[in-house]
């Protein structure tokens, strides 16, 4: 059969991934949700561990903005008026004004001319990042930034990449003094809050870096940065760490699909540089956006954020992700300091994390353990994602089983 020599390969290659403890093996299937009640926040069931009912502490909707009515209401009314589906890419006949609508009430929420939404995050790193690297350009990174990020940057090919540790501004101004000279043009890209630890970028110091280097570069340094983690989690209004440091990129990428509920990803910018994504980007040009129905479900999600309600769940998430750290410390657990709902504790060994996850999974608790070759040795952990349908009981569980 022409596939038996390539199944053989890739048995090994999973075989090998099995070997060195980054296989992710079955997914566990979500069957049904149980509201909350007896002042728990919800519970899930999974396919094969019948009446079990799990509290979820591995989930983006910090907001719980997926179950919120209004957003449900918004997304079934769009599709039975437009469909499910957009039917064809954007720039055929696939825009619809929700879509534009979209658009225009995120740009006006992160203060910028203009929003472009991509079918995913990853797919709109991927479709803006590279359409800015030249072949005269330099792309500065963070250790820790995302995989798009990194894949992103793979594929551009820029003439240079520097790479400092994480959160390291000293190393960014040395690289940035390095390269006087020799290249064109700078693009220094990071995650706004970083995935793993919940920790965020020092926007602030980034960007007067980044402002004192202008006129070294002929065509000047571009900052960037994807705070998919940061816009409905973090900062005061929810718009992220743009917020928490009072410092503005020039590109900022963020999600549809965490605080707001939905799902998709876009990009804020002036108009000129969206203008351009819009004529070159292939993961736009080729690809489906988002549907009609997504497009209103977000439009709804991002009202929501931008209300005294918004502010109400944002007030939510920082007392309960404070609850988990501070119980955390009394028991002598080690955690990450900061406001954001992911909270990381921090186990330090790789047996002992999958030891603790499965000693969660037991208790009817889902948690993500990280460990080596995920994470360095030694930095093994289990990030937990606090939500604002979580309750003061659902920590205090948590913290009791641990």
């Amino acid at each position: 059969m022409p596939l038996d020599k390539l199944k053989l390969l890739l048995a090994a290659k999973l075989n090998q991934l099995a070997q060195i403890g980054t296989l992710k093996r079955e997914e566990r299937a979500i069957t049904h949700r149980e509201p909350p009640h007896d002042g728990f926040g919800p519970r899930y069931f999974l396919k094969s561990y019948g009446d079990r009912a799990f509290l979820r502490m591995n989930a983006n909707s910090y907001l719980g903005l997926n179950h919120h009515p209004r957003v449900i209401e918004a997304e079934e009314k769009a599709a039975r008026h437009f469909g499910t589906g957009p039917g064809s890419v954007r720039f055929i006949s696939g825009t619809f004004e929700l879509h534009i609508e979209l658009e225009a009430r995120l740009a006006s929420f992160h203060g910028r001319e203009a929003g472009m939404v991509f079918s995913a995050a990853y797919a709109t790193v991927m479709g803006v990042l590279p359409q800015l690297i030249t072949s005269e350009t330099l792309v500065v990174s963070d250790s820790l930034n995302h995989n798009s990020i990194i894949n992103a940057i793979r594929l551009a090919q820029p003439a240079a990449k520097e790479i400092y540790e994480h959160m390291d501004t000293a190393r960014l101004n040395t690289i940035l003094e390095q390269y006087r000279g020799k290249v064109k043009r700078v693009i220094v890209v990071t995650d706004g809050v970083f995935s793993m630890r919940g920790d965020h970028a020092a926007l602030d110091k980034i960007s007067a870096i980044c402002e004192r280097y202008q006129e070294h570069f002929d065509e000047g340094v571009t900052t960037m940065v994807d705070d998919s983690h940061g816009i409905g989690a973090f900062g005061p209004s929810g718009r992220g760490t743009e917020e928490k440091t009072a410092a503005q990129a020039d590109i900022l990428i963020a999600t549809l699909g965490k605080a707001l509920g939905v799902n998709g990803g876009y990009v804020v910018a002036g108009k000129t540089v969206i203008d351009y994504l819009r004529e070159t980007s292939p993961f736009y040009i080729y690809s489906n956006p988002i549907t009609p129905s997504e497009a209103a479900a977000a439009l709804e999600g991002v009202k929501i954020l931008d209300s005294s309600e918004g502010i109400g769940l944002l007030s939510r998430i920082r007392d309960l992700a404070v609850r988990l750290r501070d119980g955390f410390r009394r028991r002598g657990f080690e955690t990450i300091a900061g406001e954001h709902p992911i909270v990381p504790l921090l186990v330090r060994d790789t047996a002992k994390t999958g030891e603790l996850v499965k000693r969660l999974f037991d208790s009817n608790i889902l948690a993500t353990g990280l460990s080596y070759p995920v994470v360095p040795r030694g930095s093994e952990e289990i990030r937990f994602q606090v939500s604002a349908e979580h309750t003061q009981k659902d920590i205090d569980y948590l913290i009791e089983t641990l």
